[in-house]
């Protein structure tokens, strides 16, 4: 067997069929990875240095690394590598339509919650309880903009590097490489 290389990922399979998702309705040249099989190569180039190339080896038996399927898997995986990387894209834009929708409705709540509570002193201007309903509505305002803030501060990072990764697993370099079967 060939040395392995720093970045490589290494698949052995019996059956190159193994590594496809059959539930997918889509003939072979287009059709998806197995579940199992994305996690895997997931999971190992997360520890690989973004600045190490990525390689996948794709060790089958002789008798089936020549067949027209196993000379096909590396456009299966790339192309299933670009559309993770595409679904990214398409969850990172919803993401950020629902954080302007809510980041616009919490601005509305939090000026409507700002001048009913100012009202309500200036009506009430001796009125402790106003003052406290006030501070409530000016809370309240906050949090109604809780949502909008999470999304733009936080939640789209974890989808933004899930692409990157994505997008490294498409360029990646994929072999198929024979051995002999006992």
């Amino acid at each position: 067997m060939a040395r392995r290389r720093k970045g490589q990922i290494d698949l052995r399979v019996d059956d190159p069929q193994q590594l496809l998702d059959m539930l997918d309705p889509f003939p072979f040249r287009e059709r998806g990875l197995d579940g199992d099989v994305d996690e895997y190569i997931v999971e190992h180039a997360q520890g690989v240095p973004p600045d190490t190339p990525l390689a996948i080896a794709i060790h089958l038996p002789s008798a089936q690394a020549g067949s027209p399927l196993s000379q096909g898997l590396p456009a299966i995986v790339r192309q299933h590598f670009i559309a993770q990387a595409e679904r990214r894209d398409v969850e990172l834009s919803r993401m950020f339509s629902l954080g302007r929708m809510t980041l616009l409705v919490g601005i509305v709540v939090l000026g409507l919650c700002l001048i009913l509570g100012q009202s309500l002193v200036n009506l009430f201007p001796d009125s402790r309880l106003a003052e406290v309903v006030m501070e409530g509505l000016v809370i309240l305002g906050w949090v109604a903009n809780w949502r909008p803030m999470e999304i733009f501060l936080f939640d789209w990072w974890p989808l933004v590097q899930e692409r990157r990764l994505y997008r490294r697993l498409a360029g990646a370099g994929v072999n198929v490489v024979a051995y002999e079967a006992s």
